[in-house]
């Protein structure tokens, strides 16, 4: 796996169905573990699709590198960008394991035959996940946290060392929530891991928050820094609040 690029947006302005949805956003990303939060229809989801290409902004310039995303050819971006939608696509009659390995077209093309270094991507990426133990059984018959796992290894298994992935606790219950946060702290290290996410208490866990409103960035840094916390506290309504325990806080519900 090559060194993680740079990858940035200058003043992106994206309109969806004429509405604007992101406004000015200027944003850097390095390697670590960004997640980007915000309440319902921020542009968290709109923000992320267009750090992997998929939006073409009406202002504004995504850049991986030193070049517009835009002029990347899409072999070298699907090699540099690995992307998980928030509703993943996938067919019943493949297997887990071929799956996975469709991660590896970035690599092969379509018609190119796995080799070693393929397979052990496959594997790595299958244990990274804990979806081994299904490998031979149909994406048709696992539960939605698990084909959302196996998802997540597809991403993995392209080697890509920009991981976009939205989000990717879905469906999943708390132990694999906690497992797949683990994952991303251990990727961050040489990975430039993104991950929009409503779970709050697994968000603050990030190395870095993107705090999104109305489309606009408002708040940038890590969620033991206090205006940060304020920030997010206004954003939600005071509907939660961050619990300073002298590391990572707690987030909790404000029901009174």
């Amino acid at each position: 796996m090559t060194a993680a690029p740079s990858l940035r947006t200058d003043s992106l302005r994206i309109d969806l169905g004429g509405r604007p949805v992101l406004r000015g956003v200027s944003v850097g990303l390095q390697p670590g573990w960004t997640a980007i939060v915000g309440p319902n229809g921020a542009g968290k989801s709109t923000l992320l699709r267009a750090l992997a290409g998929l939006l073409p902004p009406q202002a504004g310039t995504v850049w991986l590198g030193d070049q517009p995303l835009a002029a990347v050819p899409p072999a070298l971006r699907a090699r540099q960008i690995a992307w998980l939608a928030q509703q993943g696509e996938t067919s019943g009659d493949l297997t887990v394991r071929e799956t996975v390995a469709l991660g590896r077209i970035a690599h092969l093309g379509l018609l190119g035959t796995q080799g070693p270094a393929d397979q052990a991507a496959v594997d790595a990426a299958m244990n990274q996940t804990e979806c081994s133990a299904w490998a031979d059984r149909r994406l048709q018959a696992l539960s939605g946290g698990e084909r959302q796992r196996v998802l997540l290894a597809r991403a993995l298994a392209t080697g890509a060392p920009v991981l976009l992935l939205d989000e990717p606790t879905t469906h999943l219950d708390a132990p694999h929530q906690v497992a797949l946060a683990r994952l991303f702290r251990r990727l961050a290290s040489s990975h430039t891991v993104v991950t929009v996410l409503h779970d709050l208490p697994i968000a603050v866990h990030a190395d870095r928050l993107l705090l999104l409103r109305d489309g606009a960035l408002v708040a940038d840094g890590p969620a033991t820094q206090p205006a940060l916390q304020q920030a997010l506290a206004a954003v939600f309504g005071g509907a939660v609040r961050l619990l300073a325990t002298g590391g990572v806080p707690r987030v909790e519900l404000v029901l009174d």
